[in-house]
């Protein structure tokens, strides 16, 4: 008999890790996140129970980022070592927030400066990664969003998806960026095409399509500087 119950005692469908695999994080509710971080409940309960029972104690995932060690560990399930990984998790999370703030300080003023931010990101993908750079009214990098991955040989962007973004981030200014995985930077007709449509679509938002670099192997190309928009 099981001393307890984990996440593969769950139907397929509906374990967590399986639905990040398939939807990606984003997808996953705060309870299936937390289920993740616990990973086994106890005799006769799943761990999206006691996950659960954490929400209803505490009322949101604010509060149980701000309850105490001895406080998670008064919640039936959760002993010490499971209520140190939950606030192990929290503190990742706020030294992600610290990071932040020195990626705000970074300035992106050349195509340059935009290729070396994202090189390590793009180059050597076996598909095409779609990236957007958001930057502020001092062209200082806000954040970098990758907001489409493609087939082998093509990557299908919407203005909508690119623009949601930048206006989640109140960006003044976008780069975007994508690689080559043949590893010619050279653009496509359909990569001008993108790119002149997208600036269309930011002149109308207010928000300005600085660039749009390809990444290629070890080089990249950059259509402002070639004058291809």
């Amino acid at each position: 008999m099981k001393n307890s119950f984990t996440i593969h005692d769950l139907p397929v469908s509906e374990r967590p890790r399986e639905r990040l695999q398939k939807f990606g994080a984003d997808a996953l509710s705060v309870q299936e996140i937390l289920a993740l971080i616990l990973g086994r409940g106890i005799a006769g309960e799943s761990v999206t129970a006691t996950a659960q029972r954490l929400l209803s104690r505490f009322g949101n995932i604010r509060g149980i980022a701000g309850a105490s060690l001895e406080e998670l560990t008064q919640v039936k399930g959760i002993g010490l070592a499971k209520a140190a990984q939950i606030k192990a998790a929290f503190e990742l999370a706020n030294r992600l927030d610290g990071d932040a703030e020195s990626i705000d300080r970074t300035l992106v003023k050349t195509p340059d400066e935009a290729f070396n931010l994202v090189k390590k990101q793009l180059q050597n993908k076996k598909k095409e990664h779609f990236v957007v750079l958001l930057l502020d009214t001092r062209s200082q990098l806000i954040k970098s969003a990758e907001v489409s991955i493609g087939s082998l040989d093509s990557s299908i962007v919407h203005p909508r998806e690119v623009f949601k973004e930048a206006v989640s981030a109140s960006a003044a200014s976008v780069i975007l960026a994508h690689n080559h995985p043949s590893g010619n930077p050279e653009p496509s007709s359909d990569d001008i095409k993108l790119t002149k449509r997208l600036a269309q679509a930011g002149e109308m938002m207010g928000i300005e399509v600085l660039d749009h670099i390809i990444i290629g192997n070890k080089k990249f190309l950059s259509l402002k500087r070639e004058g291809l928009f």
